[in-house]
C-alpha cells in the first residue's frame, strides 16, 4: 500500500473561478497553502475565527452585497462533506444512479476510449468512490486526490489505498478553483483529470472555462497523451429538478444551511442557522437551478469588526447548477482547448459523460 498524504502549494493568485457560479459569487483564492493532511497538529493550532484573512474578507464582501452571497465551497466541511454524500443516496437525487448506470453500460466503449494504465487526477475528490471504479477497470497505477475538505480527503484516500493496494494513492488538500501544483514525479504521460458527478455546473459558464482550461494545464503537451472524462447534467422536466434540489426529508435544506454554520466558524459570525430556510428553483432563462437561504425574520447577523440586518424574506444566494446541452458544453470544452470528444448518455438523456481530448 502506498499513501502520500500532502499540501497543494497552491499558488495565491486571484482568479475568478469560483465553486458555484452567479457572476456576483466569485471565489477569491486563499493566501497561504493548504495545511498538509499529514499535520493534524497544525489543524489542532488554527483559532477562532479560523479563516485566514483574505478568506474572511472574500466572505464578508459577499455578505456585505446589495445581494448576498456565500460561495457553495463553503458547504463542504466535514459535516457538510458527510450530508452530500447521504444526498447522493436520496431517491430523489437521480445524478449519482444515473451516472452510474452510463458506467455499468457502456464502461467498457470508455475505459477503450481512455485506455489503460491512466494516471488519474480527481480534482473535488470526494469520498473517492467513483475514482476507485474508475481505477480498477482502467488498471491504474497512480491516483491523485484533491479536495477542500481535507479530513474527508484523508480517510477516502485511506479507504482507497486499502481497497486496491497497487494503487499509489496521493491526496491533495486544496481549493480546486486556485492552481494545483502536483507532485513533481508524477508520470506525464496517460494522465486522466476526472472530475465526474455535475460540479462543472456550479461554474458560471465563463468560469467553467477558466477551471476547464485549469484541467486542460494539468495533462502537460498534447503528445503526452492526457484527457478529460467529465459529467454533465443535461436538460430535463422541471418537476425532476425541484425535487432533487429539495428533496422531502429535508437534508439538501441542513446541507444548505450547514454553510452558515461553516461560514461562523472562519469569520467569527453569529448566523443562526434555525433562523433561515431553505429554497431551491429551476431559472428556465439561465438553464440552472439555484439554491438560497431565506430570513425567516428581520435580524441583525454580526461578525468582528462589522455585521449587517436582513429583512425577513431577503435571500443569500448560495449555489447555481447549470443544465447544459451537449453542443452547448462541448463549446465550453473548445474554448478550454479540448478539440475533440465522445460522449454516453442514459436512456433518457437525463445526464452525460463525455471524454474530452486535445
Amino acid at each position: 500500500m502506498s499513501l502520500n498524504l500532502h499540501p497543494s502549494h497552491a499558488s495565491s493568485v486571484p482568479s475568478s473561478a469560483h465553486f458555484a457560479p452567479g457572476a456576483m459569487m466569485s471565489m477569491t483564492p486563499r493566501s497561504k497553502p493548504v495545511v498538509s493532511l499529514a499535520s493534524p497538529q497544525a489543524q489542532a493550532a488554527t483559532v477562532w475565527p479560523s479563516g485566514d484573512v483574505t478568506e474572511r474578507q472574500a466572505i464578508i464582501h459577499g455578505l456585505s452585497q446589495v445581494k448576498p452571497t456565500i460561495s457553495p465551497k463553503y458547504f463542504y466541511d466535514e459535516r457538510g462533506s458527510a450530508l452530500f454524500e447521504t444526498i447522493t443516496r436520496l431517491p430523489e437525487y437521480y445524478v449519482t444512479r444515473v451516472e452510474q448506470s452510463i458506467f455499468e453500460r457502456h464502461g467498457n466503449s470508455i475505459a477503450a476510449s481512455v485506455g489503460a494504465d491512466s494516471v488519474v487526477i480527481e480534482p473535488g475528490a470526494g469520498n473517492c468512490e467513483k475514482a476507485r471504479a474508475l481505477c480498477d477497470r482502467l488498471h491504474s497505477t497512480e491516483f491523485v486526490g484533491i479536495d477542500i475538505s481535507t479530513e474527508h480527503l484523508q480517510e477516502a484516500a485511506k479507504r482507497l489505498s486499502d481497497v486496491l493496494p497497487w494503487l499509489r494513492v496521493r491526496a491533495i488538500a486544496g481549493d480546486i478553483t486556485e492552481p494545483i501544483r502536483l507532485p513533481e514525479d508524477l508520470p506525464r504521460r496517460n494522465r486522466l483529470v476526472f472530475y465526474p458527478g455535475s460540479s462543472i455546473g456550479n461554474f458560471e459558464p465563463a468560469q467553467a472555462v477558466h477551471l476547464l482550461s485549469q484541467m486542460r494545464a494539468m495533462l502537460g503537451e498534447a503528445s503526452d497523451g492526457g484527457s478529460l472524462l467529465i459529467g454533465i447534467d443535461l436538460p430535463k422536466p422541471v418537476h425532476i429538478l425541484q425535487a432533487a434540489y429539495d428533496d422531502a426529508s429535508g437534508v439538501t435544506a441542513a446541507f444548505n444551511r450547514n454553510a452558515l454554520d461553516h461560514v461562523n466558524r472562519l469569520i467569527g459570525s453569529d448566523f443562526d442557522s434555525q433562523h433561515w430556510k431553505h429554497r431551491a428553483f429551476f431559472n428556465a432563462e439561465c438553464s440552472r437551478v439555484e439554491m438560497h437561504l431565506v430570513a425567516l425574520h428581520d435580524m441583525r447577523v454580526s461578525w468582528p469588526g462589522g455585521g449587517r440586518e436582513f429583512s425577513m424574506g431577503e435571500r443569500i444566494h448560495t449555489e447555481n447548477s447549470y443544465k447544459y446541452s451537449l453542443d452547448v458544453f462541448a463549446a465550453l470544452l473548445r474554448e478550454a482547448g479540448f478539440g475533440q470528444y465522445q460522449s454516453w448518455t442514459d436512456d433518457q438523456d437525463w445526464f452525460a459523460v463525455i471524454h474530452a481530448r486535445p
